[in-house]
């Protein structure tokens, strides 16, 4: 999951948010400093990404990318997802999106001392440039999936995974239907639902 639907799944208080996309930013962090209500928003964050990976759908649907671009569809999947649920937002929620969409925002800025400095670095871009609003557009998912194949290390073929996405578009998209509602009733569930009956 991306950084929307971490916020969109996790427990509903600012701290929380907050942690949901301290969940990727966990390296190097002392978690001895960390207020409990973020640190639940960063296991809650944790626990939603094993839900997705082990999940018959979302394998389904990577297995639709081709051979050379495969590594990376959980990478593309992620960001795609956001778009996803931004396109689907009423059959999820009863928030206005862009009500949401901005209280993140605010919320984000409102807590910048709780971040790691390239967490606040990226939220600030985050809220500067509205990555949320932009996800509603399947070109900007392009876009943003492009500049994290710019950003990888070694030579690959991830560049242009948006021309798989879109032949694909319907499946996947049909694939995220039946995933997401389960990925919601386990996040609302949780703790609990991590635990074994």
């Amino acid at each position: 999951m991306n950084h929307l639907a971490h916020t969109f799944l996790a427990p509903d208080s600012p701290e929380a948010r907050v942690g949901s996309i301290l969940g990727d930013f966990t390296r190097g962090l002392d978690w001895d400093h960390v207020p409990a209500p973020v640190l639940e928003g960063v296991r809650h964050h944790l626990a939603v990404d094993v839900f997705t990976d082990q999940h018959p759908q979302v394998l389904a649907s990577k297995s639709l990318f081709s051979r050379e671009r495969r590594r990376f569809a959980g990478v593309a999947l992620d960001i795609l997802y956001d778009h996803f649920l931004l396109r689907h937002w009423e059959q999820f929620s009863d928030w206005d999106k862009d009500t949401f969409i901005r209280t993140v925002y605010q919320e984000l800025q409102n807590h910048q001392a709780l971040m790691p400095e390239n967490m606040a670095v990226v939220t600030r871009r985050m809220v500067e440039h509205d990555w949320f609003g932009a996800y509603q557009n399947l070109d900007n998912i392009g876009y943003a999936l492009d500049r994290v194949a710019s950003r990888i290390r070694f030579a690959n073929r991830f560049t242009g995974i948006i021309d798989e996405i879109r032949a694909n578009e319907a499946e996947l998209e049909g694939h995220f239907l039946v995933f997401f509602p389960e990925l919601q009733a386990f996040a609302n569930r949780y703790p609990e639902s991590s635990h074994p009956a």
